[in-house]
């Protein structure tokens, strides 16, 4: 189900670079976004600007910056920058908590790194293509149902205005 996205991005954000390049080429081969890997969430956070589709965030991401913010506080910042980026956590972390906390700061979905969960990445990115594709299409019916009604509008005010104009005749 490869979908035409060639201008949306897609962010990998992991602190293992052998993990990100195997999640990298398992999307690749299935969807059409362009896919842009980060060891942090801070690089992460200054390409914002590309107004990625979608943020696959890892919760530690501390392994080679001791200091470097957790998933969780990245996930709030991408929210707070690009609100309509749907973020899913990968983690390793087993923790009602994290899933919870994550959800709560607008994360589409929490998996759990193991056997099951490229399989599961690739299922939500279904959904989300879907999603995104039925939004579209919302927003198209809307325009048209709002360009009908502002039509009908206009074609009564002329009716009026010619009923008007007719009977000043008579």
């Amino acid at each position: 189900m490869a979908a035409e996205h060639k201008s949306q991005y897609i962010f990998l954000v992991d602190d293992e670079p052998i993990q990100n390049e195997m999640l990298k080429d398992h999307i690749s081969e299935r969807f059409d976004y362009q896919l842009k890997t980060y060891e942090n969430g801070e690089d992460a956070i200054k390409d914002m600007g590309l107004m990625p589709a979608i943020v696959v965030l890892d919760f530690h991401l501390n392994a080679h910056l001791p200091n470097a913010q957790n998933g969780v506080q990245v996930l709030k910042k991408i929210k707070e920058l690009s609100p309509a980026t749907e973020v899913i956590m990968l983690s390793g972390q087993d923790k009602l908590d994290v899933a919870v906390d994550s959800m709560k700061h607008g994360a589409y979905d929490y998996v759990i790194k193991g056997e099951t969960a490229f399989s599961r990445m690739e299922n939500l990115l279904n959904n989300i293509v879907e999603l995104h594709s039925m939004r579209a299409t919302n927003s198209a019916y809307k325009k048209v149902i709002t360009f009908l009604i502002v039509a009908m509008v206009a074609v009564l005010l002329i009716s009026l205005f010619l009923v008007k104009k007719f009977q000043s005749f008579g």
